[in-house]
């Protein structure tokens, strides 16, 4: 059992996964990537939530291109979101947010998965 004192940023990422949650509910589960991230960023301003929207993070290693280190959010200058809607979440997802963390210097990185029945958002830390 987490005690919540070790959790990361636990108010905020309740309240994005509510949003998540929310907008799997009104959407379904057989929407485009670009439908979530667009009800995403609309329920985000709704809530008064700073966010950027696919910016750029830079090279997460020397010699990389930065324009590889897109997510899909960082919302208020804290976590990284990166939002799918494919069956599974695979591991290169997972490599994928470990590289947006490192490239950000952040802490916390939330994958969440639209295509799933059950929506089950995975924290991602640095």
């Amino acid at each position: 059992m987490q005690r919540m004192d070790k959790v990361i940023y636990p108010e905020l990422s309740y309240k994005i996964c509510g949003l998540c949650f929310k907008i799997h509910n009104d959407l379904g589960q057989f929407r485009s990537e670009k439908s979530y991230t667009d009800a995403l960023e609309e329920a985000l301003k709704t809530a008064g939530m700073s966010y950027q929207r696919e910016k750029s993070l830079g090279a997460s290693f020397e010699g990389e291109n930065e324009r590889r280190n897109i997510p899909d959010f960082m919302i208020e200058d804290r976590v990284v979101v990166d939002l799918k809607a494919k069956r599974i979440v695979s591991k290169e997802d997972y490599f994928q947010m470990k590289r947006y963390l490192t490239a950000s210097g952040k802490k916390l990185g939330l994958i969440v998965n639209f295509r799933q029945k059950y929506l089950s958002p995975k924290r991602i830390l640095n």
